[in-house]
């Protein structure tokens, strides 16, 4: 199992971002969540198959159709962290 976690930039708040991730992360079988962060970035945590995460994070460097994404980190994360499912807070 593999595990990261991904900072996304732009406008990424009040566009359907997190509940769109979410969507994205449960079709590959993905845990972990979603949330906003104070500075106005999306924080994504994932943890699963490498190739998931790899369609996860090509996914999350565009975002939904509302969103304009203009950067996004990774680091590496510790799966623990992921718990079950994937939601959104």
């Amino acid at each position: 199992m593999s595990a990261a976690r991904y900072y996304v930039s732009g406008k990424v708040q009040g566009v359907w971002f997190r509940a769109s991730a979410r969507e994205q992360a449960l079709a590959l079988d993905l845990r972990g969540y979603a949330r906003n962060l104070a500075d106005g970035r999306v924080e994504v945590l994932a943890a699963g198959d490498a190739a998931a995460l790899a369609r996860l994070e090509i996914w999350l460097r565009r975002g939904p159709v509302n969103a304009r994404v203009d950067a996004l980190a990774r680091e590496d994360a510790d799966g623990a962290e992921a718990g079950e499912g994937f939601v959104c807070s």
